[in-house]
């Protein structure tokens, strides 16, 4: 018994040794490293109808905050992915669920309908707003369900570039963001979410998330610390290629 203790005791010292042997601890977001996620920049959320919602945008400056953040990440060479919902206008790619409210939390009391996507390939409304329009290096990345990686190329487009770290805007914060968020730390990538270019329009959902789950996953930061640690990535990569 004394020898199976030993060896157990050993086994342990050892997994203890050995644990965090991934590391996601560089500070800056250089192009080798790093891949700039912008999700659902849609037209449709970003350019809403609801003049209640466009007020919301403008007033949070989510669209200023994303372009200053896209134009730092070109400028550093990152690039951009963007996840975009591309769902089927017949509802072939969608399920019919009975929840509890629709999307802005109004009860649905004894009402059938479920909650079906309001964009639809094709559409206008399901293309990525003009402001943020992708470049030649860029990667689409159609999605059908709120995690980015879910049955997409997204990881492997990350994998494929060595990109072990990703910088995640868009919204909603408390949908696809988190959805993604969650994800990317179950594949253990590195994660960073850009307070400023993210939003909620349900209630204190945006900083609930910024303030108490997302810290534990990964760095929450505005679009200029993001973007200073992209330029300051961008030269220490150059530096190591100079080598």
């Amino acid at each position: 018994m004394r020898n199976n203790a030993g060896a157990c005791a050993k086994t342990r010292r050892k997994g203890r040794d050995h644990m965090a042997v991934i590391s996601r601890t560089n500070p800056t977001l250089g192009p080798d490293h790093t891949g700039l996620v912008l999700f659902d920049t849609l037209n449709g959320y970003l350019h809403p109808t609801d003049p209640r919602k466009r007020a919301f945008l403008k007033e949070h400056n989510i669209l200023a905050n994303m372009k200053k953040l896209l134009a730092g990440a070109r400028k550093a060479g990152l690039t951009t992915f963007y996840p975009m919902g591309q769902h089927a206008a017949d509802g072939s790619d969608s399920v019919a669920r009975l929840t509890d409210t629709d999307m802005d939390l109004n009860p649905r009391g004894a009402r059938k309908s479920t909650i079906v996507p309001r964009f639809h390939k094709g559409s206008k409304t399901s293309e990525i707003a003009p402001e943020l329009k992708p470049g030649k290096s860029d990667v689409l990345i159609p999605k059908h369900r709120w995690n980015s990686f879910f049955q997409t190329e997204l990881e492997f487009h990350l994998r494929m570039r060595d990109l072990d770290t990703i910088v995640l805007a868009g919204g909603s914060t408390d949908v696809g963001i988190a959805a993604t968020a969650y994800a990317a730390r179950d594949l253990d990538l590195g994660l960073v979410i850009v307070r400023d270019c993210c939003y909620s329009m349900r209630g204190n959902n945006n900083d609930f998330f910024m303030d108490r789950v997302f810290p534990r996953m990964g760095r929450v930061m505005t679009a200029r610390e993001a973007v200073a640690l992209m330029a300051e990535g961008a030269k220490t990569a150059g530096r190591r290629g100079n080598k």
